[in-house]
């Protein structure tokens, strides 16, 4: 065996879990982008922000519970299986949906749709932890980031400019019906599956190579090294143990809630507030991925480079990202299209940069390649049971006390993902400054002992 995986195989394994991730946000960002075309086709049928805000909270719930379960499935299954299962499930899902019609249904084929979604980021990340050496993780969890964020961002755009073309178009009119939006995106999707089937392997051994070393710092220690199926118990006991778990997830909560909030309420909020046309605020919305993708692989860029010290990152990042969110509700973007854009990138620049290291690099650091999944399922999920105020709780905070209410909110709860940072980055500091001084010592003693 080749003692590191091949360049080529390392390509096409980033190339397949990105490509497959941004299929995955085709079959959920439809529903914010179809949004204003439910709220316009059911008006008279009474359903409103709130109803269609429930549709996401539920759908955020099972997310969140399906993170838990996928999380260890992954650890125990293998990545590429249970990657594969959720795409085609979500596929399914998205079909469904645009043939349904009324709100209990709308709830209940959007938490399916959600729980097998739930499958996809902790199988990338099982596979990524297989794949690629400690001194690229927060480069390439970085780039894998860019798939959820410029996957979101193509998702609005693709899908926005066919309602855009449906409105403007007659002989194009059914595009700017919701369903065939739920439509093109499950058959978009559907296509990415088979390029994925063919191209993506579990691991460098199904090609006869051999995997890189785990970071030495995971919580299994040499055992982290190892990604054979173990017990639940297992996997749990040295994760519970550590403080830098609970660290993470408490910052997820926060920001997942505010990262939640901007996906799925954004178009409403241009239409309604900067005053933007529905179709151009669906095209408007995807600026804040955009924006995001392009922080979150700087900050990746910038973490390998600082050895893993991923604290100096995201504690900055999180005191910025809590004045952007104070900015936004402090200034009147009402019928200011451009105004409102550049505070919302703001906001997405700060956010994504420490958000996109949560479940990411950060949970295979955490968990190597034994227990990684686990872990991005377990902070993930953390994140999500906070997200699911961003439907409802969100929407009724808007609906009757406007949006700078709902981002003040945002502002306050983000406090505390800041405190946890401080003490996130104290922790580390101190873990890698000790691992260093541990690795030096026999450099030290060694002139001694020649001698």
């Amino acid at each position: 065996m080749s003692k590191h995986p091949n360049r080529n195989w390392q390509i096409m394994t980033l190339l397949s879990l990105f490509l497959g991730y941004v299929g995955y946000y085709i079959c959920r960002s439809n529903l914010a982008v179809a949004t204003p075309l439910l709220l316009k086709e059911y008006a008279e049928a009474g359903i409103t922000k709130t109803d269609i805000g429930t549709v996401a909270s539920v759908g955020v719930m099972l997310y969140a519970l399906g993170k838990i379960m996928n999380g260890y499935l992954a650890d125990f299954l293998g990545g590429r299986l249970m990657f594969l299962t959720g795409m085609i499930a979500s596929v399914l899902c998205s079909i469904w949906f645009g043939l349904a019609g009324g709100l209990t249904l709308f709830i209940l084929i959007w938490a399916c749709n959600r729980f097998f979604q739930s499958m996809g980021w902790v199988a990338l990340v099982k596979t990524a932890s297989r794949w690629f050496p400690v001194q690229w993780h927060a480069t390439v969890m970085a780039v894998l980031s860019l798939s959820f964020l410029f996957g979101d961002a193509f998702a609005r755009v693709y899908l926005g400019s066919l309602i855009m073309l449906g409105e403007r178009d007659t002989s194009f009119s059914f595009l700017a019906d919701w369903r065939s939006i739920f439509f093109i995106a499950a058959g978009t999707l559907g296509l990415i599956t088979v390029f994925v089937y063919f191209s993506l392997k579990s691991s460098p051994m199904d090609v006869g190579l051999e995997e890189p070393e785990a970071n030495p710092l995971n919580v299994y220690g040499a055992e982290g090294n190892h990604a054979q199926r173990i017990s639940i118990k297992e996997v749990l006991i040295p994760l519970f143990a550590s403080p830098l778990f609970w660290l993470i997830c408490i910052m997820n909560f926060s920001l997942t809630l505010v990262r939640e909030t901007f996906n799925f309420w954004t178009p409403t909020f241009l239409n309604e507030v900067a005053k933007f046309d529905i179709g151009q605020a669906a095209v408007g919305s995807m600026l804040f991925p955009l924006v995001g993708g392009c922080s979150a692989l700087l900050a990746g860029v910038t973490s390998d480079r600082l050895k893993g010290r991923h604290g100096r990152v995201v504690l900055p990042s999180l005191i910025l990202l809590v004045l952007s969110l104070i900015l936004l509700t402090t200034i009147d973007v009402s019928g200011k299209p451009y105004l409102a854009l550049t505070l919302l990138s703001l906001v997405a620049f700060f956010l994504m940069a420490p958000y996109s290291f949560l479940s990411g690099v950060m949970a295979i650091d955490l968990g190597g390649k034994r227990g990684c999944s686990t872990v991005a399922g377990l902070v993930d999920s953390a994140g999500y049971l906070g997200a699911i105020l961003s439907g409802h709780t969100v929407g009724m905070i808007a609906e009757y006390y406007g949006w700078r209410m709902a981002f003040g909110g945002l502002a306050g709860i983000c406090c505390t993902a800041v405190i946890a940072g401080v003490i996130y980055w104290r922790i580390q500091e101190r873990q890698m400054n000790l691992a260093q001084l541990l690795l030096s010592e026999p450099e030290k003693e060694g002139p001694d002992v020649s001698q």
